[in-house]
């Protein structure tokens, strides 16, 4: 059983965590049945970086004009490589870009989609996998009785694991007549660590008191080598853009550690962190809803507490450098 994975890259061609993780994922499949791990990217500037997560294939574009993500042109050139390449599994992350075109691939290749997976498949006759549900409040095991299968890994649920393997790296330039989709402008975030990508995220509310108080945040994530967040009155406020924004109904979050200071635990707002495996909260109300949902608390004043932090983070780094 040959695996095809859509490992995506940053605007500068890097690969991102995920696609190192869905790697990761796929070669401990593909040894277990003895099949290989194959991979298209799209102008990746260090496509051999996949061998080293057991990637035996890597099928490049080069075209420019696929820098920019494009729903219709990316599906159709990865379903025709998992077709070319024989393959039965396709694997993407949990990325907007992933989830978009999940359900365009599998018409495209006849195949049962799964999202949010968190184990790896027990094969039989059918393949089988537990997913995460209800916003993450439950599993739920899903057969798939389709020849072939698209699984979506809930991020962070594997992790990076490296085996290096001897890989045949194929560049192709392909042919783009018509752009499907115009794009008529690209959002960056100045986060040195994208929410997406980040395994520590550090969020703030409105107990920040305002944005000139953001500072804390920064500091904090930058001496975690996290990224920042924010909660969602923060973003209508004007405080911080909308990319910032996590939640239920802003960006999910699924980091190894969620920080969260000055905010009070809405439901909306714990539901699209719930997935995240460590959540931190510093308030200064006991009552806050967040307590209840958290895995450690701090009762205090976010402009004492949080200070105090950075130094002793700051101390344990320098006395272990």
């Amino acid at each position: 059983m040959d695996i095809l994975i859509f490992a995506e890259t940053n605007d500068k061609g890097y690969f991102k965590k995920d696609a190192l993780e869905i790697a990761s994922y796929a070669y401990e499949i593909s040894s277990q049945n003895g099949g290989k791990v194959k991979a298209i990217c799209f102008n990746s500037t260090n496509p051999e970086k996949l061998s080293e997560y057991g990637v035996k294939k890597i099928v490049n574009s080069k075209n420019e004009e696929l820098k920019n993500f494009d729903s219709g042109i990316y599906s159709d050139y990865i379903s025709n490589v998992f077709k070319d390449e024989k393959c039965n599994v396709l694997i993407l992350s949990s990325s907007s870009n992933s989830k978009y075109i999940g359900g365009i691939l599998s018409v495209k290749i006849d195949a049962g989609y799964v999202t949010n997976v968190i184990s790896k498949p027990v094969l039989g006759n059918n393949l089988v996998v537990v997913r995460n549900t209800f916003t993450n409040k439950a599993f739920e095991t899903v057969e798939i009785n389709k020849n072939n299968t698209i699984l979506a890994i809930s991020k962070n649920s594997f992790g990076l694991k490296e085996n290096p393997v001897e890989a045949e790296v194929l560049e192709i330039n392909f042919d783009i007549t018509e752009a499907r989709n115009k794009v008529s402008s690209v959002e960056k975030t100045s986060n040195k660590v994208t929410i997406a990508d980040a395994d520590i995220v550090v969020s703030g509310g409105r107990g920040l008191k305002g944005p000139e108080n953001w500072h804390l945040i920064e500091n904090l994530a930058d001496v975690l080598g996290g990224a920042t967040a924010c909660s969602k009155p923060v973003s209508d406020l004007g405080w911080r853009p909308h990319s910032e924004h996590v939640g239920q109904t802003g960006k999910p979050v699924s980091s190894n550690l969620y920080i969260a200071i000055g905010i009070s635990g809405a439901i909306q707002h714990l539901a699209g962190v719930n997935s995240s495996k460590v959540k931190v909260v510093i308030n200064n109300d006991p009552d806050a809803p967040f307590f209840k949902a958290a895995d450690y608390g701090i009762v205090g004043d976010a402009f004492e507490v949080v200070p105090k932090l950075i130094d002793k983070l700051k101390e344990f780094k320098s006395a272990n450098d």
